[in-house]
């Protein structure tokens, strides 16, 4: 079991969404220091005024689509606020529903640097502390697009795919070396925080923000390898596995709609 108490917790992403929420529940749980990294510095601001009452949190303002920034920025954290227990790479974006050949290369760009190229290169600075005191908990926050693919939403998904397989071989390495140091991978359906505003889904629910993030921190306190959600998302998996591309397709895509939950996309605006 991965211990909230007495922890010293960093939340990407952690202004807004599921990362305040994650954030307040670990103040809740009795974490010793919740830090926060956003670009968003009014969010910032607004989530210390609301948490502070339930334990010690600061806030730092970081692009983290700027790896220099976020050398710099992790610097500062760790020269203040000490050793990181527990990491959740949660900082993520989903640029707009247009297919790949419309996508600009600014756009291609800084998903993949936010969503993919950030979380690696922020665990790389602090998993060598984490793997010298044989404690800690990374937490990578990807995507149920991590898992299969999606039309107009192909950079997004691209992005998520490289984290699961990222965040997963890092798992391994980690067990090969029989480190203490664990890593879990969520891979969340469409959660309803504004980021996806618009998403129509048929058969499978929108996911609520609060329920959702106490799944994920119980993932992280049990140790979990790979949490999916919904659970029945996994359902997917199987028959992908099972069937062959055309039938998957038109059942999942067309029948199920899978394939057109990003038509009336409009994200947070």
């Amino acid at each position: 079991m991965t211990k909230i108490k007495g922890s010293s917790v960093l939340i990407t992403g952690g202004a807004s969404g599921i990362g305040r929420i994650m954030g307040r529940i670990m103040l809740e749980k009795g974490a010793r220091q919740l830090i926060i990294w956003d670009i968003n510095e009014k969010g910032i601001h607004d989530t210390i005024e609301e948490l502070r009452n339930l334990g010690n949190i600061k806030g730092y303002k970081v692009d983290i689509s700027d790896s220099t920034a976020v050398e710099e920025c992790y610097k500062r954290t760790h020269w203040e606020c000490g050793n990181i227990d527990i990491l959740i790479n949660n900082a993520g974006i989903v640029t707009s529903n247009n297919t790949f050949d419309k996508q600009s290369i600014s756009e291609i760009e800084r998903t993949m640097d936010i969503n993919a190229t950030a979380p690696m290169v922020l665990t790389s600075l602090i998993l060598p502390d984490m793997i010298s005191r044989n404690h800690g908990h990374v937490c990578n926050i990807a995507s149920a697009a991590g898992m299969i693919s999606n039309p107009k939403m192909s950079v997004y998904a691209a992005s998520k795919w490289a984290m699961i397989g990222w965040s997963d071989s890092v798992r391994i390495e980690l067990k090969q070396a029989k480190s203490k140091v664990r890593f879990t991978t969520v891979a969340p359906y469409f959660i309803n925080t504004g980021m996806f505003d618009g998403v129509k889904s048929r058969i499978f629910p929108i996911l609520k923000p609060e329920p959702t993030a106490k799944k994920i921190i119980r993932a992280i306190e049990k140790n979990r390898n790979f949490k999916g959600l919904p659970f029945s998302y996994h359902f997917i998996r199987t028959c992908q596995a099972l069937l062959p591309t055309s039938i998957f397709d038109y059942i999942f895509g067309e029948v199920v709609g899978i394939f057109h939950v990003m038509d009336n996309f409009t994200g947070r605006k």
